[in-house]
């Protein structure tokens, strides 16, 4: 598994070139909740998500060849791995799905990418990206299956406990599980880390149900950013030690959130990186009088518009 050393080189490796993202610390009372709230504004990150951690790192990690860097990706990801290879100097190919919205694919684009839309969901888009990856020798980057991804992820983590250090509980969106696998390794059970997904989309609720990881239906709001059809092994294998539990939120509900984050904070997120806030305004997790909670919003690329469609 990944280690805090790990994600501690992964944030000495990565500094300079990602953003230390803030942390609003929220009224008594905010959403409703008993507990003290602080929400991290991973959505402010460099190509509007947390990716921009993992790719970072795995890019810094291997050796780039004359090819360049290759991702399979929804959107955010594959905005992720641009960005990246656009700052360093190397070129990039990113294959999406063709769920993926289109203002991310606008994103990847703007940020220098060839874009390739191939496949109904990802496992289909992944089978081709690796085809590519095989003919060329391009630099492969997981969208959450390698370690140096979660170690990227982690460093999210690093971070929030120097920004909130009495957390007591941590909320997280999972898709494949890279930001939360990333997560729980830093904390190593330290602080309750709480896993939220869509009901349409149940992958590391699944997993835990079956003891290992399975392969879920996906659909809804928020497929374009946590529509993995399977948890990462990487993920599920921290999951089993350090992750305390995983909710489940209807696409109302992320709708919902989404409009009160907007509502309440001004703050703009996809429906994804409303996944984990979805469940503190739903009741899907509620806190105990007092429980420090950390929310991570941790996506901001979708059309605004979309909101009162």
């Amino acid at each position: 598994m990944v280690t805090p050393a790990d994600i501690a080189e992964a944030s000495r490796r990565i500094t300079g070139r990602v953003r230390v993202t803030p942390v609003m610390n929220l009224e008594d009372g905010s959403f409703g909740s008993a507990g003290h709230l602080a929400v991290k504004l991973e959505s402010l990150q460099r190509s509007g998500s947390f990716k921009a951690r993992g790719a970072f790192n795995r890019i810094l990690s291997g050796n780039v060849p004359e090819s360049g860097v290759i991702a399979a990706s929804g959107g955010n990801h594959g905005a992720a791995v641009a960005l990246a290879s656009l700052s360093l100097g190397f070129r990039a190919e990113i294959y999406v799905p063709e769920v993926a919205s289109p203002s991310k694919v606008a994103r990847l684009v703007a940020y220098g990418a060839d874009v390739t839309i191939v496949g109904q969901r990802f496992p289909e888009t992944y089978l081709a990206m690796q085809a590519r990856a095989a003919l060329t020798g391009a630099l492969m980057v997981h969208p959450y299956d390698q370690p140096e991804v979660l170690a990227g992820a982690g460093t999210l983590a690093m971070e929030l406990e120097g920004q909130v250090p009495d957390v007591d509980t941590i909320m997280v969106a999972v898709g494949g599980g890279g930001l939360i696998g990333g997560v729980a390794s830093w904390f190593g059970g330290r602080v309750r880390v709480v896993g939220v997904e869509p009901f349409a989309c149940a992958t590391l609720h699944d997993a835990m149900k079956a003891g290992m990881p399975v392969d879920v239906p996906t659909g809804g709001i928020a497929v374009d950013s946590l529509g993995a059809t399977r948890i990462g092994s990487l993920t599920f294998d921290t999951a089993r030690e350090f992750i305390d539990r995983v909710v489940l939120v209807e696409d109302d509900a992320i709708r919902d959130a989404q409009l009160q984050a907007w509502d309440s904070l001004r703050v703009a997120l996809e429906p994804g990186g409303a996944a984990a806030l979805a469940a503190i305004t739903s009741g899907a997790y509620v806190p105990s009088a007092g429980e420090r909670v950390a929310i991570v919003l941790c996506g901001g690329n979708f059309d605004p518009s979309s909101l009162h469609a």
